[in-house]
């Protein structure tokens, strides 16, 4: 029987990867809206996710077949680890995958973009000219050099963008319990409030697991200095969304910026987000849509690697 591969996202998807997929079965693209899926899935043997679906306990109940799913990140939260492996279904990703990871910049990237378009107030700018306006005073932003970066989690994407960092002639620290390598040139804290104290920008680079939902509530958050920055590209439950939108509305916050929310895939369907409608209208908060992974090169790199890593699974 010919294995049947559904492919839920496929748009923009490598060609070489898409080659060597073929190579394992049948392959149908997607997209799919969740009715449609639910009705596919009696006959799929695996299925390829990005992130547009939360791939949960009724997913698995009308997919007698499924062996396997396939996604091209590091972090699995939107797929139901206990029901995969209760079912004998094997979630193949980039988790521990350090050594090809490391080729992989896209993350650290964004969150340097995202960080230099805080602090220089860029979209604000960049929109006031689209409306026909030239007001440079208006936009004045902060440097970064000199400033203190606090790094939560440094890791791989952490210990690039603490490379950035030093880079901009910025003061560079970072918790974490225990860093796989160090970074030459950077203060290592032994506590999250020795770090968040010091920190005047704080960056989160952390994976998310029981020990860090919600590591930055109310209480990190106030531990920080008055008119600190914070940057997600992690997770979004690593950070107290309430708590977050608090600190911004008081203005102990001087800006946030994230590509990350909590249950994103399904809360930007339902009511309005809080943060989101915050943006709407104030300029100290950029988000956006769970970016920080997709540069065409990364992905393409990614999703060779998973069709590859795909293909070594079935043929175990």
């Amino acid at each position: 029987m010919t294995l049947r591969i559904l492919n839920l996202e496929p748009e923009g998807y490598s060609p070489e990867a898409r080659r060597i997929l073929q190579t394992c079965g049948s392959v149908t693209d997607g997209p799919l809206d969740r009715a449609a899926l639910l009705a596919a899935l009696p006959h799929v043997d695996v299925l390829l996710v990005r992130f547009a679906h939360r791939i949960d306990r009724e997913i698995f109940d009308v997919a007698p077949r499924l062996k396997a799913i396939v996604t091209a990140a590091t972090g699995t939260d939107h797929i139901d680890a206990a029901t995969a492996e209760e079912r004998g279904v094997r979630v193949l990703s980039l988790k521990g995958e350090t050594e090809f990871l490391e080729r992989v910049p896209a993350t650290a990237e964004h969150t340097w973009a995202l960080l230099l378009a805080l602090l220089r107030r860029l979209l604000a700018a960049a929109a006031s000219v689209q409306a026909g306006r030239w007001e440079r005073d208006a936009f004045r932003g902060n440097d970064l050099a000199g400033k203190h970066l606090g790094l939560v989690g440094v890791g791989r994407i952490g210990r690039i963008v603490a490379g950035y960092g030093l880079a901009f002639g910025m003061q560079v620290g970072g918790y974490d319990p225990a860093p796989a390598k160090r970074v030459d040139g950077m203060r290592y804290f032994e506590t999250l409030n020795e770090l968040l104290a010091w920190s005047q920008v704080l960056s989160l680079h952390v994976p998310l697991e029981p020990a860090t939902m919600g590591l930055i509530g109310a209480a990190e958050l106030a531990a920080l200095p008055s008119g600190a920055w914070l940057v997600n590209t992690s997770r979004g439950a690593v950070l107290d969304e309430a708590a977050l939108l608090a600190a911004l509305e008081s203005g102990h916050l001087a800006g946030a910026a994230l590509d990350v929310l909590t249950d994103e895939a399904t809360r930007m369907r339902g009511a309005p987000h809080p943060l989101v409608e915050y943006a709407r209208t104030h300029n100290n908060l950029i988000i956006t849509p769970h970016i920080g992974g997709a540069t065409v090169e990364s992905m393409a790199m990614t999703e060779v690697f998973m069709a590859e890593k795909l293909k070594a699974f079935l043929s175990e």
